[in-house]
């Protein structure tokens, strides 16, 4: 009898564990997506998930890493700023933000502690690309909805939401190789060590200047992606190597531009992102040899992260790995008002709508939020 009984609760356990375990698991569908302009599937083998619906209104919290740089920052400011309007508030009944800095196992702790207090979804922008595989598990067994965006996720068991990292890195070199047909010497502004961004466009960079054959002479240093990070690092490898013909960098490039100046050093072709700043000297000096490329993707990518998460929750299609457009703008085309804002401050990167998405900011939307975790 006794052991019928441990017998009759061992099965009940095994069935009970079975459902959690079925309702953490999305169903894997045919596309296209809900949302299918918005939502884009990375590729034609991209994966479509379903996941059971939830009724709202939803806890989603956004747990980031590094945060000291003005990406970041506008990133967090977007992020509240997109909780925040109307329609999107009505589906939260909380949004919760934690910036955790550099200390990866610092990032995980905060994402157990939100799996731990029964959050619905949580966004991610992950300091490292592997080092989450315990904690991806502990959410996909808790039914909790992971999307990585910017830095994503090595898994298969997460939302991932990027731009293109590494061919970001290949139009850098391509614009470099166009304006320096015989190669050069080229400094590489290189963002935050061990991340998927960094190691993704560092190897754009290098596999294309590789392939055109040429000889090329490339400095590495570390900027990550700030400005006074930045500058200090250029000024350091002119005052050792003195010229270079070319120049990429990752972020942090009006900084970058900026120790060009100082130092006197003659305007070169330039591939780097969308800092208004670097837009603004882009344009100005562009007729004394600064040929630029500014490419990249706002931190309103946050905010497709945020409707991708909430999508999910509510059991539409959305795919496993999403791709977003780049915002491209490449000399001479550098117009006043629409690729940069003279009134608005150097920092503020350009490029934070997503119209597929029905997404769009204004400079003063975004920046009328605070950075600190909330």
């Amino acid at each position: 009898m006794h052991r019928s009984f441990v017998g009759g609760l061992l099965a009940a356990a095994a069935i009970t564990l079975a459902s959690t375990t079925a309702l953490a698991d999305p169903e894997v569908v045919s596309g296209p997506a809900a949302e299918p302009e918005c939502f884009a599937p990375w590729n034609a083998e991209t994966t479509f998930f379903k996941f059971p619906k939830k009724d709202g209104p939803f806890r989603v919290a956004l747990a980031n890493g590094y945060i000291a740089n003005t990406w970041r920052i506008q990133m967090i400011q977007t992020a509240k700023a997109y909780a925040a309007q109307p329609d999107v508030a009505a589906k939260l009944k909380e949004f919760k933000v934690v910036s955790t800095g550099e200390d990866v196992p610092a990032q995980i702790s905060a994402i157990n502690n939100f799996i731990d207090s029964g959050y619905d979804a949580i966004v991610v922008n992950a300091q490292n690309p592997t080092a989450f595989g315990p904690v991806i598990k502990r959410a996909k067994e808790a039914g909790v909805i992971l999307v990585a965006f910017d830095n994503i996720l090595d898994t298969q068991d997460a939302i991932n939401v990027n731009v293109d990292q590494k061919g970001l890195g290949v139009l850098w070199a391509n614009w470099l190789a166009k304006h320096l047909p015989d190669g050069g010497k080229v400094l590489e502004v290189r963002g935050v060590a061990g991340t998927s961004v960094d190691t993704d466009r560092h190897n754009g960079i290098h596999e294309t200047l590789d392939a055109t054959g040429k000889k090329w002479d490339v400095v590495e240093v570390v900027g990550k992606w700030d400005d006074p990070t930045a500058q200090k690092a250029t000024a350091d490898a002119i005052a050792v190597h003195k010229k270079f013909d070319g120049i990429t960098a990752q972020g942090g490039d009006t900084g970058v531009v900026q120790a060009m100046i100082d130092a006197g050093h003659p305007f070169v072709p330039f591939g780097g992102e969308t800092e208004n700043g670097f837009r603004k000297f882009c344009a100005k000096y562009a007729g004394e040899g600064l040929k630029c490329s500014s490419a990249g993707t706002g931190p309103a990518q946050v905010a497709v992260a945020i409707k991708t998460a909430i999508a999910a929750l509510e059991g539409q299609v959305v795919p496993q790995s999403i791709k977003l457009p780049l915002a491209i703008v490449e000399d001479p085309n550098f117009k006043e008002g629409q690729d940069f804002y003279p009134d608005q401050s150097d920092n503020f990167f350009v490029g934070n709508s997503f119209p597929t998405c029905g997404i769009n900011f204004t400079a003063q939307e975004i920046m009328g939020q605070t950075q600190e975790n909330q």
